[in-house]
């Protein structure tokens, strides 16, 4: 069917209309009624969602959340000591891996100098022993020859004595003639050497020149000390060279590392050290006692040895330990006690003091001599800080931190 002419004007009309209206509501929507464009504008500046002015109340959270709040009651209580951050002097030190040995000048490897078989074993291993307390007791052929032989020779003594005596009376009652005596004189002192050398060859094997049995060798302890090997049973064979025994004094032991050639300028005789070890918390200090002259073959380095004062036995031999070896003295412009810094989220940490409490502030740090460390970054010089007992705040703040998650 042909549309009309009139019909045309009335869908023209209708397409107008609609395009008009559809432009009103864009309008309405990008100018709501009551607000104007500019006005509009400045409230979505200030109050965007999730927008910039959402990260100072963040960070002002985060400061929050390291704080912790004492009274001064408690911070008594809790022996929290406060010290202004501020320089030092400090010996920078440098660490080596080493590890406790034996102190080999106070450890003896005992042998029983002579052959025979065990008939008593007096001591066990572990057991601490006293200078010239039995250890063992062994029948020895030898030790009987030996003996044999010095009996033998104190008898000849004693004739060529009783043979001296009266030949020298003899020649002074002019009853005999002079050789007589000169010749008794020569066999008393050759019978008196041969006695001398009998008891030295028993005293050389440290047996006693008498004895209630010939062939009984009573093995004896060089020093006081800790039986720490043993390898002999009771009616076991033994060698006259044979370490049945290994006795070592424990108050004193070797704590030995290596040193690399680039290390060598710096790590001296005599040099102050502190050996520590991750086994415990207790540290000991002492002098390096010896550097090698000889870098060895297969490591290519010099071996470094620091004499230790062990009275209580907790540097056992085979303990691994770090020995820091300290330079010389240098003057640092920002230090705090080694005491105050903790780690936080593997973050280097100090506290320091704030209104109501304390703020853990995060520090970047550099050289230590395990009393004072240096702040090369997160402080100033004179900011308070905690310096003792500062693990009693980390503890707190673990506290809250874990009651803020529950």
């Amino acid at each position: 069917m042909a549309i009309t002419n009139k019909q045309r004007a009335a869908m023209a009309l209708i397409l107008l209309v609609g395009l008009l209206a559809g432009a009103g509501l864009i309008i309405g929507a990008r100018h709501p009624a009551g607000d104007d464009g500019g006005h509009a504008g400045e409230a979505g500046h200030a109050h965007p969602e999730g927008g910039a002015a959402s990260a100072p109340a963040a960070a002002h959270g985060e400061h929050e959340e390291r704080r912790v709040a004492l009274t001064p009651e408690q911070l008594g209580k809790a022996g929290i000591r406060v010290q202004a951050a501020g320089p030092a002097r400090l010996q920078a030190a440098v660490e080596f891996p080493g590890e406790i040995r034996f102190n080999e000048d106070r450890t003896a490897h005992v042998v029983p100098r002579l052959a025979g078989v065990a008939e008593q074993v007096v001591v066990n291993l572990g057991e601490a022993v006293r200078k010239g307390q039995v250890l063992a007791v062994i029948a020895s052929n030898a030790l009987s020859e030996q003996r044999s032989e010095l009996l033998t020779a104190q008898e000849r003594r004693d004739a060529a004595r009783a043979t001296y005596e009266r030949e020298k009376q003899l020649w002074q009652d002019k009853i005999s003639a002079e050789q007589d005596y000169l010749q008794a004189r020569s066999a008393l002192r050759e019978a008196e050497i041969a006695v001398r050398n009998a008891t030295q060859k028993l005293a050389a094997v440290g047996a006693a020149a008498a004895s209630t049995r010939l062939n009984r060798f009573e093995l004896r302890a060089p020093f006081d000390g800790t039986v720490v090997e043993k390898h002999l049973a009771l009616g076991e064979a033994v060698k006259e060279d044979a370490s049945i025994f290994t006795i070592s004094d424990l108050r004193s032991v070797w704590a030995e590392f290596n040193v690399a050639p680039q290390d060598l300028a710096t790590v001296r005789v005599g040099q102050r050290v502190s050996v520590s070890s991750t086994a415990f918390d207790s540290k000991v200090e002492g002098r390096i006692a010896y550097v090698g002259a000889l870098l060895g073959e297969q490591t290519r380095t010099a071996r470094a040895r620091v004499t230790l004062t062990n009275p209580g036995g907790a540097w056992r031999p085979g303990l691994f330990v770090t020995v820091s070896v300290f330079g010389d003295h240098q003057d640092v412009a920002l230090t705090v006690p080694a005491d105050a810094v903790q780690t936080l989220d593997n973050q280097a940490m100090v506290f320091k003091a704030v209104p109501g409490g304390f703020e853990a502030v995060p520090v970047k740090l550099g050289r230590s001599d395990g009393r004072v460390v240096e702040v090369l970054g997160g402080l100033k010089a004179g900011d308070p800080v905690a310096a003792a007992n500062a693990f009693v705040l980390k503890s707190e703040l673990g506290k809250a931190s874990a009651g803020h998650e529950h």
